[in-house]
């Protein structure tokens, strides 16, 4: 008699453990599928899809922080390539310019109207001069804001029988502001000055 109670005894112990293991197992089961399923959807969220011709082209989200130094020199950049790719036409110069302008503040008007004043613009139409620029190098400290920058650039000016290319160097401070149709980047260049503009050679077409 007494030994069928131990046998029921230990049977109602190894069940319990049994049941036991089986729901600590249930429990990390599920917390796994909880873990790897929210890493999921936090993975899909992060991704982003842009139609283009037809196609579904995957892009990744990144932060806002990863991507201002990338957003601080293509700002800079595009400053430049609209302040001095210039066509031999007025209303050419004045369209490319006023993009330009909305970058920049006031220090970046002078600049226009000085160059204006001197006619330096009213030369370029009337020798039909085309004005280039290459963008070698864009540096920015984001240490602290504004963003101080320098960029190295060299500009050509391509006349009908020859070509003379000049070396640029400016810098200025970026300052964030608001985004807009007119300014994608959210920055403002100030103080921009230009530190060396000589010329390095010129070539015969």
């Amino acid at each position: 008699m007494f030994r069928k109670f131990q046998h029921i005894d230990t049977a109602f112990r190894h069940i319990r453990t049994f049941s036991l293991v089986l729901v600590l197992v249930c429990a990390a089961v599920s917390g796994l599928s909880l873990y790897y399923s929210y890493r999921q959807v936090r993975h899909a969220q992060e991704r982003v899809y842009i139609l283009a011709g037809g196609k579904a082209l995957e892009a990744f989200a990144a932060g806002g922080r990863e991507n201002r130094p990338v957003e601080a020199r293509e700002h800079v950049r595009q400053f430049h390539q609209h302040f001095f790719t210039l066509a031999p036409d007025d209303k050419a110069i004045e369209a490319t310019v006023a993009r330009a302008l909305y970058l920049a503040d006031h220090s970046a008007k002078q600049v226009y109207d000085n160059l204006r004043e001197s006619g330096y613009f009213y030369n370029l139409i009337t020798a039909n001069i085309s004005q280039e620029i290459t963008i070698d190098s864009v540096r920015v400290d984001t240490g602290q804001t504004p963003y101080r920058f320098r960029c190295y650039a060299h500009q050509k000016l391509v006349r009908t029988t020859s070509v003379m290319t000049r070396n640029l160097i400016t810098e200025g401070f970026l300052r964030p502001v608001s985004r807009s149709d007119n300014n994608p980047h959210g920055f403002l260049i100030e103080r921009w000055t230009t530190l060396e503009n000589k010329h390095l050679h010129t070539k015969p077409r």
